[in-house]
């Protein structure tokens, strides 16, 4: 199974406001750098959709290490949270709705196609991919409000 590295971050200008998403993913020293945006949505929002174009952009199943500065992102897999989400009908411990199941929804799929781990990062600090992930991130917000004059 091959094995690929997958760097993420996400960004927004206004929470809610204009994000953008930016990954990195990295197989046999060949990397593709890909990003976007979305005019109106929340920064844990682009952070999911960092990992699931990144994930979406792999044509065959693999090994992927996400590495991502999300602990809401992160934890969700590695504090087992989003199961018991699903287990009490995507309500969290509080009895309150899960936030952006849309999302989490998505992510969930690439967990029957790859074998992911993952790894907190220290988010904008000497992190040379994490902080290449916010640049692309927040470039696409940058380039949006250019466009429109904003």
């Amino acid at each position: 199974m091959k094995k690929i590295i997958l760097y993420t971050d996400g960004a927004c200008s206004g929470n809610p406001g204009v994000g953008g998403w930016g990954c990195i993913l990295e197989y046999n020293g060949i990397k593709k750098e890909m990003s976007g945006y979305e005019v109106n949505t929340t920064n844990n929002r682009m952070e999911l959709m960092a990992v699931i174009q990144g994930l979406g952009a792999i044509k065959e199943p693999c090994e992927v290490e996400v590495y991502s500065d999300s602990a809401y992102t992160v934890n969700a897999f590695k504090e087992k949270w989003i199961e018991s989400w699903q287990l009490n009908n995507w309500k969290t411990s509080n009895k309150k709705e899960v936030k952006n199941v849309d999302l989490w929804k998505q992510l969930l799929q690439f967990l029957d196609i790859h074998k992911i781990s993952w790894h907190k990062v220290k988010g904008h600090a000497d992190n040379e991919y994490n902080n290449r992930c916010d640049f692309l991130a927040t470039n696409e917000i940058a380039k949006y409000k250019q466009q429109k004059g904003i």
